[in-house]
């Protein structure tokens, strides 16, 4: 498993939960919709820091508590 792998999930898992769109998620981070799917379906590999802080402003969370779940905290990642 990778980085992206793990955030693409918590990604998709917080959206679901929330009950909203990739495109709400976009309109609510201030981002394009396209950057939102690219690192949901894993084609942007390492995300920068700035675009998971808005990420995770849109969330109404900080990027600590973007970060803060059992596969980013008990998984053993792989190289990229």
């Amino acid at each position: 498993m990778t980085y992206s792998d793990v955030i693409s999930k918590r990604l998709q898992d917080l959206i679901d939960r929330r009950g909203i769109t990739v495109n709400k998620l976009a309109t609510l981070s201030g981002i394009t919709q396209s950057t939102v799917e690219n690192v949901i379906h894993g084609k942007t590999r390492n995300p920068k820091l700035k675009t998971l802080h808005r990420l995770a402003c849109g969330l109404d969370m900080t990027v600590s508590e973007l970060l803060d779940f059992p596969e980013m905290n008990h998984t053993q990642f792989e190289d990229e």
